[in-house]
């Protein structure tokens, strides 16, 4: 199940694990939440979908994600 809120300016807010899991849990978790976005992406949506991307815990400053590095975007 992927639960994942969009505000008004067009960020995606979702949390893809815990702090418990290891590396590999939460980069197959984000995978699997990019590639649901990517199939709930409006066929009229043109160009770039994911312009970026950034993780953080609940109460820390986001890390910037190299967008190339990411699968399925």
């Amino acid at each position: 199940k992927i639960d994942f809120k969009v505000d008004k300016t067009g960020i995606i807010h979702a949390s893809i694990g815990k702090a418990s899991f290891g590396a590999d849990k939460l980069m197959d978790n984000a995978v699997e939440l990019i590639q649901t976005l990517n199939k709930l992406k409006p066929s009229s949506a043109k160009g770039t979908y994911f312009r970026s991307v950034y993780m953080s815990s609940t109460m820390s400053g986001g890390v910037a994600v190299d967008v190339k590095s990411v699968p399925g975007i």
